[in-house]
């Protein structure tokens, strides 16, 4: 069975058009304005269409909230696995890239930022889903990691990692961390390259990386 035409246009592409177009506004809404701004009233207005077509696509506010939040997860994530996939030799060189990946996303969109490292602390819809998403980052760092002590040093320093610079990033968003971009990124490749470290190195990295998790994640809050 063929799909059926309008103006030229299947009505599948049609239909996907739309669906993308309702993302895209429930991405801004949320990373400009918070969570509380996306409702399928506000959405169907700044998209110009009708509920009609949200629900064509969508079965509620939650739902098309929480697939704009993986959505930009799976940017990240995909970022991420771009810059490592370099195969560089040199721990800086793969540090370096994987820290510029996650900026452009995070702060040269920081709507995507706020979206992907704020709202899940304001929206528990976005916060249970987060959580769920994290392991995804932590093997994605703990692979990285390899040589750097046994696995469970490996999943430890790879959470602690994980955790702390998405807090760094959440502070430098939020506005709580006041510090030029340039040092914010260098300071990540640092705990990065540290976390990479062998023996007590390895250690005072993970305390270093705790401390900085702990203290941003209050400010965030």
């Amino acid at each position: 069975m063929t799909d059926r035409s309008w103006g030229g246009t299947k009505l599948a592409d049609r239909r996907a058009a739309r669906r993308q177009t309702l993302l895209d506004v429930a991405e801004r809404l949320a990373g400009e304005e918070g969570c509380a701004a996306v409702t399928v009233r506000s959405v169907c207005r700044e998209a110009r269409l009708t509920d009609r077509y949200f629900y064509e696509s969508f079965t509620g506010r939650d739902d098309l909230l929480l697939a704009a939040f993986e959505r930009v997860a799976d940017e990240a994530r995909s970022a991420l696995e771009g810059a490592v996939a370099i195969g560089d030799p040199e721990h800086e060189v793969r540090a370096r890239a994987a820290v510029s990946a996650f900026v452009a996303l995070v702060l040269d969109a920081p709507h995507k930022g706020r979206l992907l490292l704020l709202e899940p602390f304001a929206d528990p819809v976005l916060g249970a889903r987060s959580h769920l998403l994290m392991p995804a980052f932590t093997d994605l760092v703990g692979g990285q990691l390899a040589g750097t002590g046994d696995d469970i040093d490996r999943r430890l320093a790879a959470h602690a990692l994980v955790g702390g610079l998405a807090n760094l990033f959440a502070g430098w968003l939020h506005g709580t961390l006041d510090v030029p971009r340039e040092r914010l990124e260098a300071h990540c490749v640092d705990l990065v390259l540290a976390a990479t470290s062998s023996g007590s190195g390895r250690q005072a990295s993970l305390s270093r990386i705790a401390e900085t998790h702990g203290r941003h994640s209050n400010q965030t809050r």
